[in-house]
């Protein structure tokens, strides 16, 4: 019997995976060195390990290691809530449900808002992870084109009107968006906004490097800019700024949705890893976070720095770069000649190289930007994104030369 004898259901067809992380499993396998500019990770010195070390025993006991309650861990919520009161997000600790990371948080919102055939609409690039898991629900997706300052909303309104209906959801990443690395302007946050209101659309706000911003003044976010709004599902994450392996979110939500994000939770893991979320809460406590948040901003923007010079000595104006005020991301676009080549197969050439990104094709639900890719600045030392964007630079060389081959080769043909 075949995968094609049995009896899936119709959304199997929806579930495309994820290049972003097959990536990792990619590079495991891979028996030499590479600078790995792909995965959206922090750098392995990134993570407090020692800090975190010291946590366990103080606080670790037999409640640690049963189920817990499914909205979150008491100590995380009171902890969490304080925290972020410290901030300029505050929020309240009813509006907090724990999860099991930001994709578990995005899952939540597609499962309990978008029904098969309703459009949603995503930023074209885009995270596709988020994009997917819409999908897997049945959504029809619809690209809205980004620039430097994050969604053009304009084009979205006309967007949606020559598509002849309204829009469920709206997935963005309004700072220091994955992959570009732009920020969402303050007109058009509230302009989407208003799109909302008037299309009675739910805003799925996924930030993860909201809390990464090295450079510039904070905006602010939709929470703030239409306080205990029912149509904004915020979605926030530890993965960026502790360890992704800890699996410890939150989401944020009007108090009357929560009863249906634990059920909808329930069906899916029961509870959030208990001995992380006592872990972060105690982390928290200690006051390591500020610390941990300040040092990561001052080394992050260096990392930018650092890899913006790099691409500038080495590729010029062979490629356009953005240059984000935060976050993890740089998105780069091939120019001239070389935006004929194929960024997945110049990934083919890199891999050989020694270096890795993850190409603009799969960060469009469609396949669009084959002549860009992002890398991540965050994950590699100022001397490793040197290595890195050398081995780069080499693989262009042999791609453009690959290419110059191709067009030879078929001229003679003639």
């Amino acid at each position: 019997m075949s995968i094609r004898d049995l009896p899936l259901a119709e959304r199997a067809d929806h579930l495309v995976g994820s290049v972003i992380d097959s990536s990792t499993s990619l590079l495991a396998k891979q028996t030499h060195d590479i600078v790995r500019f792909a995965m959206g990770a922090p750098a392995e010195e990134a993570v407090p390990v020692e800090l975190f070390n010291n946590v366990p025993a103080a606080v670790y006991d037999a409640s640690s290691y049963t189920y817990g309650a499914t909205e979150g861990e008491p100590h995380l919520l009171d902890t969490l809530t304080d925290y972020l009161a410290t901030t300029a997000d505050p929020t309240a600790r009813e509006r907090i449900t724990i999860t099991s990371g930001g994709m578990q948080g995005l899952d939540l919102a597609c499962k309990i808002f978008v029904d098969p055939g309703d459009l949603v609409v995503v930023e074209s690039p885009t995270y596709t992870n988020g994009s997917a898991t819409a999908m897997s629900y049945g959504a029809d997706l619809l690209e809205v084109p980004v620039d430097d300052d994050g969604m053009i909303v304009d084009e979205l309104e006309s967007l949606v009107a020559a598509s002849g209906r309204t829009p469920k959801a709206i997935y963005t990443i309004p700072n220091f968006q994955n992959p570009s690395g732009t920020t969402l302007s303050l007109p058009r946050r509230k302009r989407l906004l208003e799109l909302a209101h008037r299309w009675n659309a739910v805003i799925i706000d996924d930030d993860p490097y909201g809390l990464l911003r090295f450079e510039g003044e904070d905006l602010p976010t939709f929470n703030q800019l239409s306080p205990n709004d029912p149509l904004i599902f915020s979605v926030r994450t530890f993965s960026k700024i502790l360890a992704p392996g800890l699996r410890v979110g939150w989401v944020e939500t009007d108090p009357e949705l929560q009863r249906l994000v634990i059920n909808a939770k329930q069906a899916m893991d029961t509870c959030t890893n208990v001995p992380a979320q006592h872990l972060v809460a105690e982390f928290i406590l200690r006051g390591g976070l500020d610390d941990h948040l300040n040092w990561l901003r001052t080394e992050y923007q260096s990392r930018r720095d650092a890899m913006l010079a790099s691409i500038e000595r080495h590729l010029g104006d062979r490629v356009r770069t953005t240059n984000p005020d935060g976050g993890f991301f740089l998105w780069v676009t091939l120019q001239g000649e070389d935006a004929k080549i194929n960024t997945q197969r110049l990934f083919d050439i890199a891999l050989a190289e020694g270096v890795a990104f993850i190409p603009g094709p799969a960060l469009s639900p469609t396949g669009r930007f084959t002549d860009a890719f992002r890398v991540c600045f965050a994950s590699c030392s100022p001397e490793r994104i040197e290595v890195g964007v050398e081995r780069l630079t080499n693989a262009l060389d042999k791609a453009r030369a690959e290419l110059s081959f191709g067009t030879a080769a078929s001229s003679g043909a003639r």
